[in-house]
């Protein structure tokens, strides 16, 4: 297999959610990756990119989202980088507590952890590094 680094930038629109799943799709399709991982790279790398387009850059059209992304034969990583202000990564509110459990929101983090192999936040939060086993 070879090994492919690349990047896409976008606007923070959340339109732009489309590029990044059609990005998962070429690349599992091109990789043959297995259905599972390639189950959890589309959730929580687009569950990465809407933190953010949406929490990080605050859907501001003149901030851009950067996706970088570097496959090969054992693993698929993926960078997402904002132009937000960061956050405390490490005090995150647990969806899973009753106070917490009827919340709309606040699942995202949770569910990147639960998903992928690994998980960096780097830059007070603006760059989150996923990680996924092939």
């Amino acid at each position: 297999m070879e090994i492919i680094v690349d990047k896409i930038v976008f606007k923070s629109d959340i339109k732009n959610i489309n590029l990044v799943e059609k990005l998962i799709d070429e690349i599992s399709s091109a990789h043959g990756i297995h259905e599972d991982v390639y189950g959890k790279i589309l959730l929580a790398v687009v569950e990465g990119v809407n933190n953010s387009i949406v929490h990080g850059n605050k859907l501001d059209i003149d901030k851009v989202v950067t996706l970088h992304y570097f496959i090969d034969s054992d693993k698929a990583e993926f960078i997402i980088m904002d132009e937000g202000g960061g956050f405390d990564y490490t005090n995150v509110p647990d969806p899973t507590v009753p106070e917490n459990i009827e919340k709309s929101h606040g699942r995202g983090i949770f569910l990147m952890n639960h998903l992928a192999d690994s998980i960096e936040f780097l830059e007070n939060g603006r760059i989150v590094k996923l990680v996924f086993n092939l």
